[in-house]
């Protein structure tokens, strides 16, 4: 499986991301070539060698000639000084447009369109609009729409299987933006980024813009920062500062090896407490709120505290995301004072899912796979159960059925 691997330990911008990719190999007159084919003028991309901190990578500026915008990209204070005029402000209707009527391949325009989604998701949410009143005020610029567009046309023309990422570095300080100075993460990038693991303070300026993150969003499957792959290449684009970690976007174009692709790694929570004053009914309710709200696990297990009083652990298994919802909800809805958590490593099998047809209709069948070769197989309980009692007849019965399925389509 053919990976990309975003390694943001300073952070990513458009342009930073446009000159990881060139120097990775997506040839510059490629990309040029196929940004032409908008319906947009008054720009040119320069692509030049340059270096941080010793690193040499490759750097992209895209100038703008018009002078009613002097911003040429020039990021000495920031990566996006976030710089506008009103005549920039488009809406997600208008950047549709400049996509839709383009000479792109389809490919290219879809995930054009899902990059500008992000950012218009997280704009309308902060202002309370809708996504097509809401208007772009960076990220519709010529500059920033260069930026993404290049990003998919880059992503289109290396064809990997997969694109993950590392956690991101967001910076820290403040920046200035069209909404006023805000302290580091600008408003969009903060709500761009929810759900991924971020970190803060490597350097006191804003090294995640929105329209990186948004890159990041729309594209990257799996966030980790095991980097458990074969690299066959490694680039860096360069950014526009000199801080004291290289301003540098490192990539890897990797290949995640065939013993691996049928096991899926995860880092996750495990939060626990002990309970010894709870209504017992309450459990229920408990798991069922806490499963609602996306915790992959969630059981009981009795003890003996301290005296001799038994009690109950509750445990909980979540994504590093669901971390700080779990903990909220378990000290507001449980009688426990405090909580403790630590990270564990999930490993799961590869599953695959089809359906065989019975004498009560069709049920799904849930495979797992270890090294390309099926294992284990099982009725989906859920499905069972309904059919079980829209028929009036045992829920064996309904297994039994699945099962001979399953043994007929195996001997076939």
């Amino acid at each position: 499986m053919k990976i990309l691997y975003y390694d943001c330990f300073s952070g990513i911008s458009g342009d930073m991301n446009l000159g990881a990719m060139i120097d990775l190999g997506v040839p510059k007159d490629y990309l040029i070539n196929e940004l032409s084919k908008l319906n947009i003028t008054d720009y040119e991309v320069e692509v030049s060698e340059d270096n941080r901190k010793g690193i040499t990578g490759t750097k992209v500026n895209v100038r703008l000639e018009s002078e009613e915008r002097k911003h040429n990209h020039n990021h000495s204070d920031n990566h996006h000084d976030h710089i506008y005029n009103h005549s920039e402000h488009r809406n997600l209707k208008d950047i549709e447009n400049i996509i839709n009527t383009s000479l792109l391949s389809e490919e290219v325009k879809a995930l054009s369109k899902k990059i500008f989604l992000k950012v218009a998701q997280a704009e309308a949410k902060i202002h309370g609009k809708s996504l097509m009143e809401v208007h772009f005020h960076e990220v519709g610029a010529v500059d920033s729409i260069i930026d993404i567009i290049g990003a998919a046309i880059c992503l289109d023309y290396l064809k990997v299987d997969k694109v993950m990422s590392a956690s991101v570095e967001l910076g820290g300080g403040f920046v200035k933006c069209a909404h006023g100075v805000f302290p580091v993460p600008a408003p969009a990038t903060a709500e761009i980024l929810k759900g991924v693991p971020v970190k803060l303070g490597a350097v006191q300026v804003e090294t995640t813009t929105p329209t990186g993150a948004a890159i990041l969003a729309a594209t990257v499957e799996e966030f980790t920062d095991k980097k458990e792959f074969v690299i066959n290449k490694v680039s860096y684009g360069i950014g526009h500062r000199d801080t004291e970690i290289p301003n540098v976007l490192r990539v890897y174009l990797g290949e995640i090896l065939e013993d691996n692709l049928n096991k899926t790694f995860e880092e996750a929570y495990i939060i626990e407490c002990n309970i010894d004053d709870m209504n017992p009914e309450t459990y229920e309710y408990v798991m069922e709120k806490l499963f609602a709200i996306g915790a992959m696990d969630v059981y009981l297990t009795p003890i003996i505290m301290k005296k001799g009083r038994p009690a109950v652990k509750l445990s909980v298994l979540c994504s590093i995301s669901l971390e700080e919802r779990i903990t909220e909800l378990i000290l507001r809805e449980t009688t426990t004072l405090g909580i403790r958590k630590y990270k564990t490593e999930k490993t799961m099998l590869k599953r695959e899912f089809y359906k065989v047809k019975t004498k009560y209709g069709d049920i799904t069948i849930k495979s797992s796979l270890l090294n390309g070769e099926k294992i284990k197989e099982k009725p989906e309980y859920e499905e069972c159960k309904a059919i079980a009692r829209a028929n009036n007849i045992p829920l064996n019965l309904v297994y039994e059925e699945a099962l001979r399925a399953i043994s007929m389509m195996n001997e076939r």
